[in-house]
């Protein structure tokens, strides 16, 4: 069983008789009734994508998924095409089933990425906590603010937005954390 404050991005559990993955966290809603979490779910069986608000507390059945190591080889417009890194079986996912996680990442990278599968069927992936990639644009950095408070928009080599502190300039490579797409640091990889 998976309780509601468990639940995150990429988290599988059977709702009303179906299977649904969590695509996104659309924050807490509280009221007299209890709080509410409200999720943005996709169902495994029928591809269909819903808002979905559940209650604090509740228990869903957990869902077992099969998992493999994979690369991404290249991307073909919506379908990003995965390799299986022992048996080098192709694997095809659409840009809808990946989320936001589907622009983290590139063919270029040199790490592997979790296909996860359920009854055969591949249904996400799962990509490291911090990834680095380079900002291709942003307005240019205010010099002295190093607080990392206030953000801006920045554009990455993968031609997601994220939010980065003041201090980001186009060029720079920043380490993302993948589960929420926030800035964590500055690359050390110069």
């Amino acid at each position: 069983m998976i309780s509601t404050n468990e639940i995150r991005v990429g988290s599988v559990f059977m709702y009303e008789g179906s299977p649904f993955m969590v695509q996104k966290l659309l924050g807490q809603k509280g009221g007299r009734a209890g709080i509410t979490v409200n999720l943005r779910v996709k169902n495994i069986l029928t591809g269909s994508t819903q808002d979905l608000g559940v209650d604090a507390g509740e228990k869903f059945e957990d869902v077992e998924l099969d998992e493999k190591n994979v690369r991404l080889s290249y991307i073909d417009g919506n379908t990003f095409h995965f390799m299986d890194q022992t048996t080098y079986d192709e694997i095809l996912l659409e840009k809808e089933d990946l989320g936001e996680k589907g622009g983290f990442i590139s063919p270029d990278d040199d790490y592997d990425i979790i296909v996860t599968f359920y009854e055969g069927k591949a249904v996400g992936i799962e990509l490291p906590v911090n990834i680095t990639r380079t900002i291709t644009y942003c307005e240019p950095g205010v010099k002295g603010d190093t607080s990392g408070k206030s953000l801006k928009p920045a554009t990455l080599d993968t031609g997601v937005e994220v939010r980065v502190p003041l201090f980001c300039n186009t060029d720079d490579r920043i380490v993302i954390d993948t589960r929420d797409g926030s800035f964590v640091e500055r690359a050390k990889d110069k």
